[in-house]
Protein backbone atom coordinates (compact mmCIF):
# COMPACT_ATOMS: atom_id res chain seq x y z
CA UNK A 1 0.00 0.00 0.00
CA UNK A 2 1.53 3.66 -0.52
CA UNK A 3 2.40 5.82 1.97
CA UNK A 4 -0.42 8.15 1.29
CA UNK A 5 -3.15 5.86 1.44
CA UNK A 6 -1.56 4.35 4.51
CA UNK A 7 -1.21 7.46 6.35
CA UNK A 8 -5.32 7.96 5.10
CA UNK A 9 -5.98 4.98 6.62
CA UNK A 10 -4.22 5.49 9.64
CA UNK A 11 -5.97 9.11 9.88
CA UNK A 12 -9.38 7.53 9.24
CA UNK A 13 -8.68 4.78 11.95
CA UNK A 14 -7.78 7.14 14.40
CA UNK A 15 -10.68 9.92 13.85
CA UNK A 16 -12.82 6.75 14.52
CA UNK A 17 -11.46 5.76 17.43
CA UNK A 18 -11.43 9.37 19.32
CA UNK A 19 -15.20 9.83 18.06
CA UNK A 20 -16.06 6.10 19.62
CA UNK A 21 -14.68 7.60 22.77
CA UNK A 22 -15.92 11.03 22.54
CA UNK A 23 -19.42 9.48 22.86
CA UNK A 24 -18.79 7.40 25.60
CA UNK A 25 -17.69 10.16 27.01
CA UNK A 26 -21.23 11.97 26.57
CA UNK A 27 -23.07 9.08 27.29
CA UNK A 28 -21.60 8.57 30.88
CA UNK A 29 -22.16 12.42 31.22
CA UNK A 30 -25.38 12.56 30.35
CA UNK A 31 -26.31 9.34 32.64
CA UNK A 32 -24.49 10.41 35.29
CA UNK A 33 -25.52 14.13 36.30
CA UNK A 34 -29.03 13.59 37.21
CA UNK A 35 -28.39 11.49 39.89
CA UNK A 36 -25.84 14.10 41.18
CA UNK A 37 -27.52 14.95 44.61
CA UNK A 38 -27.64 17.69 46.23
CA UNK A 39 -26.59 17.92 50.15
CA UNK A 40 -27.86 19.91 52.61
CA UNK A 41 -26.30 22.90 53.84
CA UNK A 42 -24.77 22.07 57.57
CA UNK A 43 -27.29 23.51 60.20
CA UNK A 44 -24.09 24.82 62.27
CA UNK A 45 -21.98 25.56 59.51
CA UNK A 46 -20.32 30.16 59.86
CA UNK A 47 -22.02 32.07 57.13
CA UNK A 48 -18.34 33.94 57.10
CA UNK A 49 -16.87 30.57 56.33
CA UNK A 50 -19.20 29.76 54.26
CA UNK A 51 -18.75 32.95 51.80
CA UNK A 52 -15.38 32.83 51.67
CA UNK A 53 -15.29 29.52 49.89
CA UNK A 54 -18.04 30.49 47.42
CA UNK A 55 -16.77 34.51 46.93
CA UNK A 56 -19.79 35.98 48.04
CA UNK A 57 -19.93 38.46 50.70
CA UNK A 58 -22.88 36.85 52.96
CA UNK A 59 -22.48 39.49 55.76
CA UNK A 60 -23.43 42.41 53.22
CA UNK A 61 -26.50 39.74 51.75
CA UNK A 62 -27.72 38.49 54.67
CA UNK A 63 -30.25 41.20 55.38
CA UNK A 64 -31.44 40.56 51.72
CA UNK A 65 -33.30 37.21 51.63
CA UNK A 66 -34.65 34.47 53.68
CA UNK A 67 -38.32 35.70 53.51
CA UNK A 68 -41.16 34.17 52.25
CA UNK A 69 -44.15 36.42 50.04
CA UNK A 70 -46.10 37.76 52.71
CA UNK A 71 -49.02 38.56 49.90
CA UNK A 72 -51.18 35.28 48.84
CA UNK A 73 -50.89 36.55 44.70
CA UNK A 74 -46.99 37.79 45.27
CA UNK A 75 -44.03 35.35 44.28
CA UNK A 76 -40.50 35.90 43.98
CA UNK A 77 -39.17 35.03 40.86
CA UNK A 78 -35.54 34.05 40.49
CA UNK A 79 -33.91 34.16 36.68
CA UNK A 80 -30.91 32.14 35.69
CA UNK A 81 -28.59 32.75 33.10
CA UNK A 82 -25.14 32.49 31.47
CA UNK A 83 -26.37 34.21 28.58
CA UNK A 84 -25.52 37.44 30.05
CA UNK A 85 -22.89 40.54 28.94
CA UNK A 86 -22.65 44.39 28.73
CA UNK A 87 -23.15 43.70 24.93
CA UNK A 88 -24.86 40.56 24.75
CA UNK A 89 -28.62 40.94 23.11
CA UNK A 90 -31.30 38.56 22.77
CA UNK A 91 -31.52 37.10 26.16
CA UNK A 92 -30.86 40.16 28.26
CA UNK A 93 -33.50 42.38 26.15
CA UNK A 94 -36.40 39.57 27.25
CA UNK A 95 -35.08 39.50 31.33
CA UNK A 96 -34.52 43.20 31.32
CA UNK A 97 -38.40 43.80 30.22
CA UNK A 98 -39.73 40.86 32.42
CA UNK A 99 -37.80 43.83 35.40
CA UNK A 100 -39.18 46.76 33.80
CA UNK A 101 -42.75 44.90 33.41
CA UNK A 102 -42.66 43.95 36.95
CA UNK A 103 -42.05 47.31 38.58
CA UNK A 104 -44.01 49.11 36.36
CA UNK A 105 -47.63 46.20 36.15
CA UNK A 106 -46.98 43.64 38.53
CA UNK A 107 -45.46 45.22 41.97
CA UNK A 108 -47.31 42.61 44.07
CA UNK A 109 -43.95 40.18 42.37
CA UNK A 110 -40.21 40.25 43.55
CA UNK A 111 -37.68 39.42 41.13
CA UNK A 112 -33.79 37.74 41.67
CA UNK A 113 -31.71 37.79 38.76
CA UNK A 114 -28.25 35.59 39.05
CA UNK A 115 -25.43 36.36 36.28
CA UNK A 116 -22.12 36.20 35.88
CA UNK A 117 -19.94 39.36 35.83
CA UNK A 118 -16.07 40.30 36.03
CA UNK A 119 -17.10 41.28 39.79
CA UNK A 120 -19.00 39.20 42.92
CA UNK A 121 -21.78 42.12 43.48
CA UNK A 122 -25.49 42.72 44.43
CA UNK A 123 -27.27 45.71 42.87
CA UNK A 124 -30.89 46.75 43.49
CA UNK A 125 -32.72 47.92 40.33
CA UNK A 126 -36.98 48.35 41.74
CA UNK A 127 -38.32 45.59 42.35
CA UNK A 128 -35.49 43.41 41.39
CA UNK A 129 -31.56 42.49 42.29
CA UNK A 130 -28.99 41.48 40.69
CA UNK A 131 -26.44 39.01 41.82
CA UNK A 132 -23.35 38.90 39.53
CA UNK A 133 -20.88 36.46 40.74
CA UNK A 134 -17.40 36.88 39.63
CA UNK A 135 -16.78 34.36 36.29
CA UNK A 136 -14.03 33.82 34.02
CA UNK A 137 -14.12 34.98 29.89
CA UNK A 138 -14.82 32.55 27.83
CA UNK A 139 -15.86 34.87 24.55
CA UNK A 140 -14.12 38.13 24.45
CA UNK A 141 -15.67 39.54 21.43
CA UNK A 142 -19.14 38.45 23.35
CA UNK A 143 -17.82 38.92 26.80
CA UNK A 144 -20.12 36.02 28.04
CA UNK A 145 -18.98 34.20 31.32
CA UNK A 146 -18.81 30.65 32.38
CA UNK A 147 -20.43 30.55 35.65
CA UNK A 148 -18.68 28.08 37.40
CA UNK A 149 -18.88 29.03 41.16
CA UNK A 150 -22.27 27.52 41.71
CA UNK A 151 -22.04 26.95 45.50
CA UNK A 152 -22.38 30.59 44.91
CA UNK A 153 -25.72 30.26 43.29
CA UNK A 154 -26.92 27.89 45.83
CA UNK A 155 -25.86 29.58 48.73
CA UNK A 156 -28.13 33.05 46.58
CA UNK A 157 -30.68 30.62 46.28
CA UNK A 158 -31.27 29.54 49.77
CA UNK A 159 -31.39 32.62 51.08
CA UNK A 160 -33.66 34.09 48.58
CA UNK A 161 -36.06 31.39 48.71
CA UNK A 162 -37.92 32.18 45.69
CA UNK A 163 -41.22 30.75 44.71
CA UNK A 164 -40.29 29.62 40.72
CA UNK A 165 -36.94 29.22 39.33
CA UNK A 166 -36.15 29.74 35.80
CA UNK A 167 -33.26 28.68 33.83
CA UNK A 168 -32.17 29.68 30.94
CA UNK A 169 -28.74 27.74 30.56
CA UNK A 170 -28.59 23.92 29.35
CA UNK A 171 -25.33 23.46 30.71
CA UNK A 172 -23.96 23.02 34.61
CA UNK A 173 -25.81 26.34 35.74
CA UNK A 174 -29.50 24.24 34.67
CA UNK A 175 -28.68 21.25 36.40
CA UNK A 176 -27.84 23.18 39.49
CA UNK A 177 -31.18 25.03 39.18
CA UNK A 178 -32.75 21.40 39.60
CA UNK A 179 -30.89 20.53 42.31
CA UNK A 180 -31.96 23.65 44.07
CA UNK A 181 -35.21 23.64 43.23
CA UNK A 182 -35.87 19.98 44.27
CA UNK A 183 -34.18 20.70 47.81
CA UNK A 184 -36.64 24.27 48.34
CA UNK A 185 -39.86 22.15 46.41
CA UNK A 186 -40.04 25.01 43.81
CA UNK A 187 -40.99 24.45 40.34
CA UNK A 188 -37.99 25.20 37.70
CA UNK A 189 -38.72 26.50 34.62
CA UNK A 190 -36.54 25.93 31.45
CA UNK A 191 -36.75 28.51 28.70
CA UNK A 192 -34.94 26.48 26.00
CA UNK A 193 -34.01 30.32 24.24
CA UNK A 194 -31.31 28.81 21.77
CA UNK A 195 -31.17 25.34 19.66
CA UNK A 196 -27.93 24.38 21.02
CA UNK A 197 -27.64 21.18 18.96
CA UNK A 198 -28.66 22.62 15.85
CA UNK A 199 -26.05 25.78 16.09
CA UNK A 200 -23.80 24.34 17.93
CA UNK A 201 -22.99 20.55 18.01
CA UNK A 202 -23.91 19.72 14.58
CA UNK A 203 -21.91 22.08 12.91
CA UNK A 204 -18.90 21.14 15.10
CA UNK A 205 -19.50 17.56 14.38
CA UNK A 206 -19.59 17.62 11.02
CA UNK A 207 -16.03 17.64 10.81
CA UNK A 208 -16.17 14.10 11.88
CA UNK A 209 -18.15 13.07 8.91
CA UNK A 210 -21.81 11.76 9.05
CA UNK A 211 -21.72 9.10 10.96
CA UNK A 212 -20.20 10.68 14.09
CA UNK A 213 -22.70 13.38 13.23
CA UNK A 214 -25.39 11.41 13.86
CA UNK A 215 -24.04 9.79 16.22
CA UNK A 216 -23.38 13.00 18.27
CA UNK A 217 -26.51 14.72 17.49
CA UNK A 218 -28.42 11.10 18.51
CA UNK A 219 -26.83 11.83 22.03
CA UNK A 220 -27.39 15.52 22.00
CA UNK A 221 -31.17 15.14 21.30
CA UNK A 222 -31.07 11.99 24.42
CA UNK A 223 -28.99 15.08 26.81
CA UNK A 224 -31.75 17.56 25.97
CA UNK A 225 -34.90 14.99 26.97
CA UNK A 226 -33.35 13.99 29.84
CA UNK A 227 -32.64 17.82 31.30
CA UNK A 228 -35.65 19.35 30.15
CA UNK A 229 -38.03 16.16 31.37
CA UNK A 230 -36.85 17.46 34.85
CA UNK A 231 -38.30 20.79 33.95
CA UNK A 232 -41.86 21.82 35.42
CA UNK A 233 -42.25 23.08 32.22
CA UNK A 234 -40.12 23.62 28.58
CA UNK A 235 -40.71 27.45 27.47
CA UNK A 236 -39.79 28.14 23.60
CA UNK A 237 -40.88 31.10 21.40
CA UNK A 238 -42.25 29.26 18.43
CA UNK A 239 -44.61 26.11 18.20
CA UNK A 240 -42.11 24.80 15.42
CA UNK A 241 -39.62 24.44 17.77
CA UNK A 242 -42.22 22.89 20.72
CA UNK A 243 -43.49 20.55 18.22
CA UNK A 244 -39.45 19.50 17.67
CA UNK A 245 -39.00 18.85 20.86
CA UNK A 246 -41.72 17.30 21.28
CA UNK A 247 -41.11 14.77 18.69
CA UNK A 248 -37.53 14.72 20.74
CA UNK A 249 -39.43 13.38 23.67
CA UNK A 250 -39.55 16.59 26.12
CA UNK A 251 -42.96 16.18 27.37
CA UNK A 252 -43.73 19.43 29.14
CA UNK A 253 -43.52 22.09 26.48
CA UNK A 254 -45.24 25.26 26.73
CA UNK A 255 -44.67 27.96 23.62
CA UNK A 256 -44.62 31.64 24.49
CA UNK A 257 -43.68 34.11 21.97
CA UNK A 258 -41.26 36.88 22.98
CA UNK A 259 -42.43 40.34 22.69
CA UNK A 260 -42.09 44.26 21.55
CA UNK A 261 -41.31 47.24 23.91
CA UNK A 262 -44.26 49.05 21.37
CA UNK A 263 -43.44 52.75 23.57
CA UNK A 264 -39.96 52.36 22.08
CA UNK A 265 -40.07 50.33 18.59
CA UNK A 266 -42.79 52.28 16.98
CA UNK A 267 -42.59 54.50 13.44
CA UNK A 268 -41.61 57.53 14.00
CA UNK A 269 -40.11 59.70 11.06
CA UNK A 270 -38.26 62.19 12.91
CA UNK A 271 -34.66 62.16 13.17
CA UNK A 272 -34.31 58.94 10.45
CA UNK A 273 -32.95 61.63 7.80
CA UNK A 274 -29.80 62.89 10.12
CA UNK A 275 -28.61 58.99 11.08
CA UNK A 276 -28.65 58.26 7.14
CA UNK A 277 -26.71 61.40 6.51
CA UNK A 278 -24.52 60.81 9.31
CA UNK A 279 -23.76 56.97 7.57
CA UNK A 280 -23.15 58.74 4.41
CA UNK A 281 -26.01 57.62 2.42
CA UNK A 282 -27.20 59.45 0.41
CA UNK A 283 -31.45 60.58 -0.97
CA UNK A 284 -30.84 57.54 -4.12
CA UNK A 285 -30.09 54.85 -2.50
CA UNK A 286 -31.60 51.55 -0.05
CA UNK A 287 -30.80 51.50 3.13
CA UNK A 288 -30.08 47.57 4.62
CA UNK A 289 -29.61 46.77 8.01
CA UNK A 290 -28.24 43.85 9.93
CA UNK A 291 -28.42 43.86 13.98
CA UNK A 292 -26.76 40.89 15.36
CA UNK A 293 -24.23 38.62 16.19
CA UNK A 294 -21.12 38.36 13.53
CA UNK A 295 -20.83 34.83 13.80
CA UNK A 296 -21.65 31.55 12.16
CA UNK A 297 -24.39 30.67 13.57
CA UNK A 298 -25.85 33.87 12.91
CA UNK A 299 -24.93 32.90 9.00
CA UNK A 300 -23.22 36.27 8.25
CA UNK A 301 -21.12 35.48 6.12
CA UNK A 302 -23.49 34.77 3.63
CA UNK A 303 -25.13 38.22 4.02
CA UNK A 304 -21.43 39.67 3.87
CA UNK A 305 -20.74 37.51 0.68
CA UNK A 306 -24.12 38.15 -1.02
CA UNK A 307 -23.70 41.92 -0.57
CA UNK A 308 -20.41 41.84 -2.13
CA UNK A 309 -22.10 40.31 -5.16
CA UNK A 310 -24.65 43.33 -4.57
CA UNK A 311 -22.40 46.14 -4.88
CA UNK A 312 -21.03 44.10 -8.56
CA UNK A 313 -24.73 44.14 -9.98
CA UNK A 314 -26.17 47.74 -8.84
CA UNK A 315 -23.19 49.82 -8.07
CA UNK A 316 -23.43 52.62 -5.29
CA UNK A 317 -27.54 51.62 -5.03
CA UNK A 318 -27.51 49.96 -1.58
CA UNK A 319 -25.62 50.92 1.36
CA UNK A 320 -25.15 48.34 4.18
CA UNK A 321 -25.39 48.74 8.23
CA UNK A 322 -23.73 46.74 10.41
CA UNK A 323 -24.86 46.69 14.21
CA UNK A 324 -23.40 44.04 16.15
CA UNK A 325 -19.83 42.11 16.87
CA UNK A 326 -18.76 38.45 16.82
CA UNK A 327 -15.80 36.27 15.10
CA UNK A 328 -17.18 36.91 11.54
CA UNK A 329 -15.58 40.25 12.14
CA UNK A 330 -12.58 39.81 9.62
CA UNK A 331 -14.88 39.45 6.98
CA UNK A 332 -16.46 42.42 7.34
CA UNK A 333 -13.22 44.65 7.85
CA UNK A 334 -12.21 42.92 4.26
CA UNK A 335 -15.44 44.47 2.82
CA UNK A 336 -14.93 47.28 4.51
CA UNK A 337 -11.89 48.11 2.43
CA UNK A 338 -13.27 47.92 -0.76
CA UNK A 339 -16.80 49.52 -0.54
CA UNK A 340 -17.45 52.58 1.12
CA UNK A 341 -21.22 51.64 1.47
CA UNK A 342 -20.79 49.79 4.44
CA UNK A 343 -21.06 50.63 7.70
CA UNK A 344 -20.46 49.26 11.29
CA UNK A 345 -21.44 49.85 14.55
CA UNK A 346 -20.22 47.47 17.06
CA UNK A 347 -22.95 47.70 19.53
CA UNK A 348 -25.81 49.39 20.17
CA UNK A 349 -26.85 49.91 24.21
CA UNK A 350 -29.85 52.00 24.12
CA UNK A 351 -32.97 50.85 22.44
CA UNK A 352 -34.11 53.90 21.65
CA UNK A 353 -30.87 54.74 19.55
CA UNK A 354 -31.32 51.32 17.91
CA UNK A 355 -35.01 52.40 16.94
CA UNK A 356 -33.69 54.76 15.20
CA UNK A 357 -31.38 52.97 13.25
CA UNK A 358 -34.49 50.28 12.33
CA UNK A 359 -36.61 53.59 11.16
CA UNK A 360 -33.69 54.70 9.34
CA UNK A 361 -33.41 51.65 7.20
CA UNK A 362 -35.56 50.93 3.98
CA UNK A 363 -34.70 46.56 4.67
CA UNK A 364 -33.65 45.19 7.19
CA UNK A 365 -31.84 41.78 6.05
CA UNK A 366 -31.48 38.65 8.42
CA UNK A 367 -29.43 35.96 7.05
CA UNK A 368 -30.45 33.40 9.96
CA UNK A 369 -31.37 29.51 9.27
CA UNK A 370 -31.15 28.55 12.65
CA UNK A 371 -33.49 31.01 14.59
CA UNK A 372 -35.63 29.84 17.73
CA UNK A 373 -37.31 33.79 17.39
CA UNK A 374 -35.90 36.54 15.83
CA UNK A 375 -36.43 39.59 18.28
CA UNK A 376 -34.34 42.17 15.98
CA UNK A 377 -36.68 41.09 12.90
CA UNK A 378 -39.84 41.56 15.17
CA UNK A 379 -38.31 44.54 16.91
CA UNK A 380 -37.98 46.19 13.13
CA UNK A 381 -41.32 45.76 12.07
CA UNK A 382 -42.72 47.16 14.91
CA UNK A 383 -40.85 50.51 13.65
CA UNK A 384 -42.45 49.97 9.83
CA UNK A 385 -39.21 48.54 8.39
CA UNK A 386 -40.01 45.07 6.76
CA UNK A 387 -37.36 41.99 6.70
CA UNK A 388 -36.09 40.19 4.20
CA UNK A 389 -34.31 36.64 4.96
CA UNK A 390 -34.49 33.03 3.98
CA UNK A 391 -37.22 30.93 4.52
CA UNK A 392 -37.53 28.03 7.10
CA UNK A 393 -36.26 29.06 10.23
CA UNK A 394 -38.51 29.10 12.88
CA UNK A 395 -38.50 33.09 12.46
CA UNK A 396 -41.05 32.70 9.70
CA UNK A 397 -43.84 32.61 12.34
CA UNK A 398 -42.97 36.16 13.51
CA UNK A 399 -42.71 38.01 9.99
CA UNK A 400 -45.99 40.53 9.72
CA UNK A 401 -46.10 40.69 6.04
CA UNK A 402 -45.67 38.55 3.10
CA UNK A 403 -42.45 36.10 2.23
CA UNK A 404 -42.97 36.29 -1.43
CA UNK A 405 -39.74 37.79 -2.16
CA UNK A 406 -37.57 35.51 0.74
CA UNK A 407 -35.19 33.36 -0.95
CA UNK A 408 -35.59 29.96 -1.10
CA UNK A 409 -31.84 28.25 -0.15
CA UNK A 410 -29.55 29.35 1.98
CA UNK A 411 -27.10 30.62 -0.87
CA UNK A 412 -25.29 34.45 -1.19
CA UNK A 413 -26.96 34.17 -4.73
CA UNK A 414 -30.70 33.65 -3.51
CA UNK A 415 -30.49 36.11 -0.93
CA UNK A 416 -28.98 38.81 -3.18
CA UNK A 417 -32.04 37.92 -5.45
CA UNK A 418 -34.39 38.25 -2.61
CA UNK A 419 -32.46 41.42 -1.51
CA UNK A 420 -33.34 42.91 -5.20
CA UNK A 421 -36.97 41.69 -5.36
CA UNK A 422 -38.12 42.95 -2.17
CA UNK A 423 -36.61 46.28 -3.24
CA UNK A 424 -38.68 46.70 -5.71
CA UNK A 425 -41.60 46.36 -3.66
CA UNK A 426 -43.58 50.03 -2.06
CA UNK A 427 -41.32 49.30 0.93
CA UNK A 428 -43.38 51.97 3.29
CA UNK A 429 -46.77 50.49 2.88
CA UNK A 430 -45.54 47.12 3.47
CA UNK A 431 -43.68 48.49 6.75
CA UNK A 432 -46.54 49.92 8.06
CA UNK A 433 -48.89 47.43 7.74
CA UNK A 434 -46.20 44.94 9.62
CA UNK A 435 -45.93 47.75 12.24
CA UNK A 436 -49.57 47.75 12.98
CA UNK A 437 -50.02 43.84 13.42
CA UNK A 438 -46.80 43.78 15.45
CA UNK A 439 -48.03 45.75 17.76
CA UNK A 440 -51.59 44.16 18.05
CA UNK A 441 -49.79 40.86 18.73
CA UNK A 442 -46.45 40.74 20.36
CA UNK A 443 -46.95 43.50 23.03
CA UNK A 444 -44.45 42.37 26.56
CA UNK A 445 -47.35 42.99 28.17
CA UNK A 446 -49.48 40.51 27.18
CA UNK A 447 -46.60 38.14 26.64
CA UNK A 448 -45.47 38.42 30.57
CA UNK A 449 -49.12 38.23 31.45
CA UNK A 450 -49.07 34.86 30.18
CA UNK A 451 -45.92 33.78 31.73
CA UNK A 452 -46.71 34.80 35.28
CA UNK A 453 -50.05 32.43 34.44
CA UNK A 454 -47.43 29.96 33.58
CA UNK A 455 -45.84 30.53 36.91
CA UNK A 456 -48.68 30.39 38.97
CA UNK A 457 -50.18 27.90 37.81
CA UNK A 458 -46.93 25.86 38.18
CA UNK A 459 -46.65 27.25 42.21
CA UNK A 460 -50.03 26.00 42.86
CA UNK A 461 -48.82 22.31 42.18
CA UNK A 462 -45.61 22.48 44.72
CA UNK A 463 -46.08 22.53 48.41
CA UNK A 464 -43.14 23.59 50.07
CA UNK A 465 -43.85 22.74 53.85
Amino acid sequence: MPNAELEKAVRKADLKARTKEFALRVMKLVDALPRTRLAYRRQNSSPAKRGRRTGCDHGRLAKIGNRQSAIANSMKICDLTQFYSPVSGGVKRYLHEKIDYIDRQAARHEHVLIVPGAKTRLKGNGRSRVYTIRSPVVSRTAQYRALLNLRAVEDILEREQPDVIESADPYQLGWKALKVGRVLRVPVVGFYHSHFPEAYVRKSATLLGKRATHRVMKLSRAYVRKLYNQHAATIVASEGLGGLLRDWGVHNVRVLSLGVNTEIFRPDGSGTEAIRLSLGVNSGQNLLLYVGRLAREKNTATLLRAFRSLQRRRPNEFHLLVVGDGPDRIHLRKLQMRTNNLSWIRYCADPRELAGFYRAANLFVHPGVQETFGLAALECQACGTPVVGIRGSYMDNIICHDQECWALENSPDALVNAIEKCSDRKLTVLGRNAARVARSLYSWSRVFDELFCIYGELRSKYRRF
